[in-house]
């Protein structure tokens, strides 16, 4: 894997030449770059928060039925609450 890896870059490398001209033409926009990965991390602590809720409530309801209400009250609440990281990482992105 090494020596394929090695190899890959060597015939790579011409891929890497810039012509006279073309000084600024392809440059990566890193605010996008970081953008996607600030996505991504808020996508997925929000998947496994609400993971986690989700497991807590339906163990809390098998433990004492008689609260279902409130337990799902908190659930709604809480899943909301959640879901708002991914929907202010959003809106911050297309700012």
């Amino acid at each position: 894997m090494f020596l394929l890896s090695l190899a890959l870059l060597a015939l790579a490398s011409p891929m890497f030449a810039q012509e006279a001209g073309a000084a600024g033409a392809g440059q990566i926009n890193w605010v996008k770059v970081a953008s996607v990965f600030a996505m991504a991390i808020a996508s997925a602590g929000c998947g496994l928060a609400q993971a986690r809720a989700v497991a807590a409530s339906a163990e809390g309801l098998a433990r004492n039925p008689v609260a279902a209400g409130s337990i799902r009250f908190a659930l709604i609440l809480g899943l909301a609450l959640i879901e708002s990281l991914a929907l202010y990482t959003l809106v911050i992105i297309l700012l």
